[in-house]
């Protein structure tokens, strides 16, 4: 890179190479700016909206806690049931709302296979929203929230 000087001298010929410090810093000055400002520009907008007397559009999932001990016991609400009956619960759930969610309560030392069994009677009957409920551990953080 060659630097000119305001002497050209005995040369006189032109200085062909750009400086792109310059271009550069004006292009690092329009990033910050859109940095900052990219945020602001998603905010929401700020409506009146009218007050209307309408029910809820959404209504909450209905949940089916099933629990599960560890010698095999099923129970609904803490009513003990059969997998059987379990399985005509899962229909009948089903057919009222799709977004029935099934919340398995199953204890540490239940076998893998009943619990196994009981995810696939919900899915059989229609059910897709599955949850597992777990503790966290006794030394965690948020254990010690509670």
């Amino acid at each position: 890179m060659s630097f000119g000087s305001f002497d050209q001298g005995d040369e006189g010929e032109a200085m062909s190479d750009i400086n792109m410090t310059p271009l550069i810093d004006v292009m690092l000055v329009l990033l910050v700016i859109f940095i900052i400002t990219a945020p602001l520009l998603t905010g929401s907008l700020k409506l009146d909206l009218p007050k209307v007397n309408a029910p809820a559009s959404q209504q909450a999932p209905t949940v089916l806690n099933v629990g599960l001990r560890k010698d095999g016991q099923l129970y609904l609400a803490d009513q003990a049931i059969t997998l059987a009956q379990l399985t005509v619960r899962f229909a009948a759930a089903a057919q009222q709302s799709d977004k029935t969610e099934v919340h398995i309560s199953a204890d540490a030392a239940a076998p893998y296979g009943d619990v196994a069994r009981v995810m696939g009677a919900a899915q059989n009957a229609g059910l897709s929203r599955i949850g597992l409920l777990t503790q966290p551990p006794a030394g965690s953080a948020s254990a010690a929230a509670r």
